[in-house]
């Protein structure tokens, strides 16, 4: 039983030491609204499909 916690242990400090090597781009703050939300392009549209040849 306790190799179980101690593996646990061991698997969480290396969890919590690989997201802070993430820096800037790991944002752990959940999803984003209002002002600093960061927003993308909208997709373009795809062009109308060609009619069947008759």
């Amino acid at each position: 039983m306790w190799k179980i916690a101690v593996g646990f242990v061991i698997f969480a400090g290396l969890a919590l030491w690989v997201i802070s090597k993430g820096g800037d781009s790991l944002d752990m703050g959940g999803e984003k609204h209002g002002a600093d939300a960061v927003h993308t392009e909208p997709a373009k549209e795809a062009a109308p499909a060609p009619a069947p040849a008759k």
